[in-house]
């Protein structure tokens, strides 16, 4: 796997927990179901799936808490401020998807594709992004 020349870092609101990504990230996306609604408090949630392995914590790994749902990725957050940091396989501890908005700066990836649209917020329309939307999710 190829290396980023610089990692990239991020962290929570307070400062508290910090991270770097040390591979380039694999994909991202948009989630609208219920729990990203519920989590984030906005209608859809950008996340992207790092390498395996290329997660590092520099800081604060005391302060990061996990809820896991009866089905699905256990939500990560920071305890002291509550910043959602990521996601985290319930089957594979390697498979991490990282909020978008926990990043510093410009994680150099988009998001590909909008999944769980079945259950977008009726309060906000999907926007024509010509992104590739699933009801559920994507295939493969």
């Amino acid at each position: 796997m190829e290396r980023l020349s610089e990692p990239l870092t991020g962290g929570c609101l307070c400062g508290g927990v910090r991270f770097e990504v040390t591979e380039p990230l694999l994909r991202a996306s948009y989630c609208h179901c219920t729990r990203c609604q519920r989590r984030s408090g906005t209608a859809a949630s950008a996340q992207a799936r790092v390498a395996p392995g290329s997660l590092r914590i520099l800081s604060g790994e005391d302060l990061v808490r996990a809820w896991r749902p009866e089905s699905g990725f256990a939500k990560e957050f920071c305890s002291e401020c509550g910043s959602q940091l990521w996601s985290r396989s319930p089957d594979d501890p390697e498979v991490i998807s990282v909020r978008l908005g926990a990043f510093d700066g410009d994680p150099g990836i988009r998001p590909e594709h909008r999944q769980f649209v079945a259950y977008a917020a009726s309060w906000e329309e999907i926007p024509d992004d010509g992104l590739p939307r699933y009801g559920e999710r994507p295939p493969g």
